[in-house]
């Protein structure tokens, strides 16, 4: 049986126990608190840059969305702006060099048109400047088409004045056409290969710009071939089938000029957009 002085002696030492445990356990208490701050604090920036990964996310943000489409949008807006300008400057172009390639012509009497049509308001040959507008702002635009498919950006004499030198040789080569007098016709055509091919060489130098210059070569003699055969006007002396044997080089020396012009006039021009 314990007796009474076990009792008083054991009371306060437990007590003291307690107490001194308390102070402990705060401490540790203490240290646990410090511990998580440091975790939370350390892991805060990646909280952070995960919250701003779902700020990002298409999904999660259509604000952003919205501003990509208003963007996408005016991209193809100009786009299309400068596509038609530059069709514009390039039909302008054609209009300008057939009027004036026409009147070389006319005033050396190599082509004839019918009374009818000299007779008209418009001129001699009102549908003539039209149709090589068009076919200048056709020209125009496949040249550097065909650069950015080919993967061959065309960057040899890329300025103005070397484009304004080669409409200078190009009218040149009209000039010796009309007033230059040969001993034959086929003098007269391997001179005017010579220069077309020299002016392609001089101004030009690309596969393209050479492959294109000999496609619209062809195809334009093509089509002038049926408009005279069809009698829609005449050339005098002709003696290649119904017309003049130097006509091809024409073509060609203007389809390398009017595709030098289109391809100055597209830089710094944007890029199609692709559609998904």
């Amino acid at each position: 049986m314990p007796r009474l002085d076990d009792h008083l002696w054991r009371g306060p030492c437990a007590k003291g126990t307690k107490h001194r445990s308390h102070p402990r356990a705060s401490a540790r208490g203490l240290v646990a608190k410090a511990g998580e701050m440091s975790n939370s604090s350390a892991s805060g920036p990646s909280l952070l840059a995960a919250h701003g990964a779902l700020g990002t996310d298409p999904a999660h943000g259509p604000q952003s969305a919205g501003v990509g489409g208003q963007g996408g949008s005016s991209h193809v807006n100009s786009w299309h702006h400068h596509l038609v300008q530059r069709s514009l400057v390039l039909f302008l172009v054609g209009v300008v060099l057939a009027l004036v390639l026409n009147l070389l012509q006319v005033q050396r009497n190599v082509t004839l048109f019918p009374d009818e049509v000299i007779a008209t308001i418009f001129s001699s040959a009102w549908w003539v400047p039209p149709c090589c507008g068009t076919a200048a702002a056709v020209v125009g635009l496949l040249y550097p088409c065909i650069d950015s498919h080919l993967g061959e950006p065309h960057k040899f004499k890329r300025e103005w004045a070397s484009v304004m030198r080669c409409v200078a040789v190009f009218v040149g080569i009209n000039h010796a056409s009309a007033k230059l007098d040969f001993a034959n016709n086929v003098q007269l055509s391997l001179t005017l290969a010579a220069l077309s091919l020299g002016l392609w060489w001089t101004f030009d130098r690309s596969r393209s710009g050479l492959g294109l210059g000999i496609t619209i070569a062809f195809l334009a003699t093509l089509i002038t071939q049926l408009l005279v055969y069809n009698g829609v006007y005449q050339y005098t002396s002709p003696d290649f089938l119904y017309i003049r044997s130097w006509l091809p080089c024409i073509f060609f020396s203007g389809g390398v000029t009017v595709g030098n012009i289109g391809r100055q006039l597209a830089m710094g021009v944007p890029e199609k957009p692709h559609s998904d």
